[in-house]
């Protein structure tokens, strides 16, 4: 595994599948993790903020709802809203974006993987989880061709292999993850 050092952004990608995953990983998230992590999860157009507030429940890093012009803080676990497209227009703003569904997803997790990795180049994270299409496979291409690093969970862990089996055929990753072990590497990275 390539050395992972001067990380500035977590991107963290899922679908179906996913959601018990990014339970875990957060209850087992050392509450001293500075480094903003984004979760961009498809999920219905009408969720409204249930899912914020589930996965509050079970961490003390802010959980916050992005919103246009979001900035971006350290200290936070940030969700994409349902029904729009996550961009970053530098590194320290986040903005919402509703034109066309991609991969029939909107948020899409290739829409803001690509832009994450123009902003933050050889410094960001691209994990992809579980999920049922192949979102995720081309921003993930984006990370990588920037220098970024890239997890994908072991399809034979995801309750829908679909999505991390097509990354892994397609992309030079970094890490093959399980989920039981995705919060100890991110606690371990963000304490080096």
């Amino acid at each position: 595994m390539r050395l992972l050092k001067d990380i500035e952004l977590i991107v963290i990608g899922g679908s179906a599948g996913s959601l018990q995953v990014i339970i875990e990983m957060i209850k087992n998230l050392n509450d001293t993790v500075h480094i903003p992590i984004v979760l961009v999860i498809h999920r219905k157009a009408q969720s409204g903020d249930v899912l914020r507030a589930l996965l509050q429940q079970f961490t003390q890093i802010p959980v916050v709802e992005v919103e246009d012009k979001t900035e971006v803080r350290e200290h936070a676990i940030y969700i994409v809203p349902a029904d729009y497209h996550l961009l970053f227009e530098n590194k320290r703003n986040m903005s919402l974006d509703s034109s066309e569904k991609m991969n029939y997803s909107r948020p899409s997790i290739d829409v803001t993987f690509r832009s994450a990795a123009e902003v933050y180049k050889e410094n960001m994270l691209g994990i992809l989880l579980s999920g049922a299409n192949a979102d995720g496979v081309e921003g993930l291409g984006y990370v990588k061709k920037y220098n970024g690093y890239v997890w994908i969970q072991d399809p034979e862990t995801a309750e829908v292999e679909y999505m991390p089996k097509h990354a892994i055929e397609e992309i030079d990753y970094d890490l093959i993850i399980k989920p039981g072990n995705l919060a100890g590497y991110i606690n371990q990275l963000l304490s080096e």
